[in-house]
């Protein structure tokens, strides 16, 4: 049974990245795929290694029925590489970071998150980039779930063809 990887990357890994992976685990999980879709998270930087993601991520999820609480953080790595089918990048700067401490062989593994948002979605038609809501209030928050919820249901339409025997 074929089966994918998934790692969600942002800066720190307690913001974005988290919320990305609790949205996915729980799309996957409706979608009845949660024994061919694995799901993980890391950030780039080091800041938040073992750490809860942000209150205000978990407390915002946590109203949407995502429960962030187990996950920690954690730095990516070049074991990931091997390990993952798919690195997902929150933003432009973590594709740089992901493409300076990556394989060659390995590039072609990295996307950002935005791209798998459904054409049809005209509410983040040409946004690149999940925004970062670390330095700003709740609707920041509630603008990465949106976001990573449009996004993720893109994701799994674009891998359901390489799920399906």
């Amino acid at each position: 049974m074929k089966t994918i990887s998934i790692c969600f990357v942002c800066l720190g890994n307690i913001c974005r990245s988290p919320t990305a992976e609790g949205v996915m685990r729980h799309q996957v999980g409706e979608a009845k795929l949660d024994q061919r879709i694995t799901v993980d998270s890391a950030g780039t930087g080091d800041w938040h290694i073992g750490a809860a993601p942000d209150e205000r991520a978990q407390r915002a999820a946590a109203l949407r029925g995502y429960d962030l609480s187990g996950l920690r953080g954690r730095q990516i790595g070049l074991a990931d590489f091997e390990r993952f089918d798919l690195l997902i990048a929150m933003d432009d700067a973590n594709v740089a970071a992901l493409r300076r401490i990556c394989p060659p062989a390995q590039r072609d593994k990295i996307r950002l998150l935005m791209e798998f948002v459904p054409e049809g979605d005209s509410r983040w038609a040409g946004e690149r980039q999940v925004a970062d809501p670390y330095f700003g209030g709740a609707a920041g928050f509630e603008q990465v779930l949106d976001q990573c919820e449009a996004a993720c249901r893109g994701l799994i339409a674009a891998l359901h063809p390489q799920l399906v025997p």
